[in-house]
């Protein structure tokens, strides 16, 4: 202890006071320092309580509430990027357990925890989450019966999305390959842990966008806990099979477990093995029943021509003989033979009497003079047309000698009379030039009375070949 001197404010007096040791400390060293024993001391760790105040995310994107149980209560926060990542949905009264960091806030003197992960605590927090989750996606429509699609008797292109790895996959072929082998193609998945649910989604929706698309798919999953089983129930599964194009069958976990995926999808089977079972019939039994099909189709056939062939010969035997049924014509026909030739006679005797009677009123005269009315005016138009063509012969005659006459003064030959001479070559192509004839070329000299052969010399004069 040290001793300092003061002052007494009323008296003015001076005074002895005792001066402390101890260090000091401000405020913010303080809270530091407790911040920094209580992350040092508790780093990660695992709280399990009831949500409280949750109001979901703040505008900054991160969310802060608190997790209570029946004797305290402690502040919690969530990072945006943490509340990004987390699987389940946080809701208020929801018992969880939050994994993170114990650490404070100086600014206000209190501690909190920054979770990194939060999941339901128990069965029953599942259970109770499952049962809000159904209720609001069937509020939405997406489990009714009426939006479900048929799934095809006999698919070409089955789809399977599971794990490559397990007896899942291996079950559902061996299981098609014994009823009807068809073409599987299988979209590999995590079918458990954070990302599961993610990648079921995208196989659906991959399946979809494929150019030769399956004709079923099937999303398949052995069994497990609840929790193993979660990443069928989160919305992303379901909303993706309810809007998935091509009919699904989901077949997740043993015939007890059921998942959300099962009410939206268009058929829900027991076991992976079942979905095997109704994607194909049994090729054996199909062959089986088409060919008892067949021999039931032809039995039918022999008998409904042993029964037609039975009601035609019953029938024959009601019919009259081809000969009571022609007796009567052929006695008709015999009858109006014997008449004819009679007939015929009486006949030519009264056609023969009816010309008679009408020959003496019957006169060549009326045609005659129809001849000679045709006859004369055949003889005018004749007239005419000898006329008119005479007209037009010498019409064209004129214009043909007033042509020729042109061609004739336009003809080089014209020019060969008034004393001109017309030189070709050997080739009978005309010469236009001195210079183009070679040495001892053969020429044609062309006059109006007659051509001359000539070749050129060496001193350029023509001369008679």
């Amino acid at each position: 202890m040290s001793t300092i001197w003061d002052h007494d404010p009323e008296t003015g007096e001076i005074i002895e006071q005792p001066k402390s040791n101890a260090g000091e400390y401000s405020v913010s060293e303080i809270a530091h320092a407790l911040k920094r024993t209580l992350e040092d001391t508790f780093g990660h760790v695992r709280v399990r309580g009831e949500i409280s105040g949750f109001r979901g995310p703040h505008s900054s994107g991160h969310c802060y509430f608190s997790i209570k149980d029946e004797g305290a209560k402690i502040d919690a926060v969530i990072w945006r990027g943490s509340f990004g990542r987390l699987r389940s949905k946080l809701q208020e009264g929801l018992e969880v357990i939050a994994t993170g960091k114990i650490t404070s806030y100086p600014q206000k003197s209190a501690y909190q925890i920054v979770i990194e992960n939060i999941e339901p605590a128990g069965v029953g927090a599942l259970m109770a989450l499952l049962e809000e989750r159904k209720r609001k996606l069937t509020a939405e429509g997406l489990f009714d019966s009426a939006r479900k699609r048929p799934i095809p008797y006999l698919p070409r292109v089955i789809g399977v999305i599971t794990s490559p790895t397990g007896a899942v996959i291996r079950d559902i072929l061996h299981r098609l390959n014994d009823r009807f082998p068809r073409h599987v193609l299988v979209w590999p998945v995590r079918v458990q842990g954070e990302t599961s649910a993610a990648e079921v989604a995208a196989a659906i929706e991959g399946f979809n966008r494929m150019t030769l698309k399956p004709d079923v798919i099937i999303v398949a999953r052995g069994g497990g806990s609840l929790e193993d089983l979660w990443g069928f129930n989160e919305e992303i599964v379901v909303r993706a099979t309810a809007a998935s194009a091509i009919p699904v069958i989901s077949a997740v976990g043993h015939e007890t477990d059921t998942t959300l995926i099962d009410f939206a999808s268009d058929l829900r089977a027991p076991t992976p093995t079942a979905a095997a079972e109704k994607a194909v019939p049994v090729r054996d039994d199909l062959l089986a029943e088409v060919s008892s099909l067949g021999a039931r189709l032809s039995g039918g056939m022999r008998r409904t021509m042993d029964d037609r062939r039975t009601r035609v010969k019953s029938a024959a035997r009601a019919l009259p003989r081809p000969d009571e049924l022609l007796a009567l014509a052929r006695q008709r026909f015999d009858s109006a033979a014997g008449r004819l030739a009679q007939a015929l006679k009486s006949n030519t005797r009264e056609h023969g009497a009816r010309l008679n009677r009408v020959a003496p009123r019957l006169s060549l005269a009326p045609l005659r003079a129809v001849i000679a009315n045709e006859r004369r005016a055949l003889d005018v138009s004749g007239q005419r047309a000898a006329t008119a063509l005479a007209r037009l012969m010498q019409f064209r005659r004129q214009r043909f000698e007033t042509a020729a006459k042109l061609v004739d003064s336009l003809s080089y030959k014209s020019a060969l009379r008034r004393g001109f001479v017309l030189v070709r070559d050997d080739k009978g192509h005309p010469v236009f030039a001195a210079a183009s004839v070679k040495s001892w070329q053969p020429l044609t000299l062309e006059f109006a009375d007659g051509k001359v052969n000539v070749r050129e010399d060496s001193a350029r004069q023509g001369r008679l070949l």
